[in-house]
């Protein structure tokens, strides 16, 4: 089978059955749309365990980024000077630069992982109800982007392994 058929027939049986536990027996356990982000940013930056060791860290880094952001946002009191809007803007103008300069250390240089933690973690917090609230960020709940977020991004790293291994062994099957 060629390299590409192989791996369209694995990423789709490993998504099927990524929704199916998403959606089934681990619903809430992790979020299937955080899962295939860090599966795709996986192959993005090479498909190999250096591609896999910097978006796992890179990546959890962003999600650790956004959620301190999220934390000092939540405490923006409602009469400050320049508004909630504009202070909500320079906390994240903030965090933003400073996950990117973070990138002096070799360790998370992979600025899109971060990007996409971040953004995943965001993502999250705004477009699900109640989640912007220092109780759920500061818990030690599932629901707790840290946990959650960091979870859902680590196992999308692991579905990228296991497609690229089962492709690899379905390209040595002949046509």
């Amino acid at each position: 089978m060629n390299s590409l058929t192989a791996l369209s027939l694995s990423i789709g049986v490993l998504a099927g059955l990524a929704t199916f536990l998403a959606v089934g027996p681990l619903s809430g356990v992790f979020l299937i749309w955080a899962t295939t982000i860090s599966w795709a940013a996986y192959f993005a930056l090479g498909g190999d365990d250096t591609a896999a060791k910097n978006t796992i860290i890179c990546s959890i880094f962003g999600v650790f980024m956004a959620t301190y952001a999220a934390v000092e946002i939540t405490n923006i009191a409602p009469d400050a000077t320049l508004g909630f809007p504009a202070m909500a803007a320079i906390i994240v103008c903030v965090t933003v630069v400073v996950s990117c300069l973070a990138a002096n250390i070799p360790a998370l240089a992979t600025i899109p992982a971060t990007v996409l933690g971040y953004s995943a973690t965001f993502a999250y917090l705004l477009q699900t109800p109640d989640m912007l609230t220092a109780d759920v960020l500061l818990n030690l709940e599932w629901n707790n982007p840290c946990l959650l977020i960091s979870f859902s991004l680590a196992l999308g790293v692991g579905f990228g392994i296991a497609s690229g291994k089962l492709a690899a062994m379905w390209t040595t099957i002949e046509d």
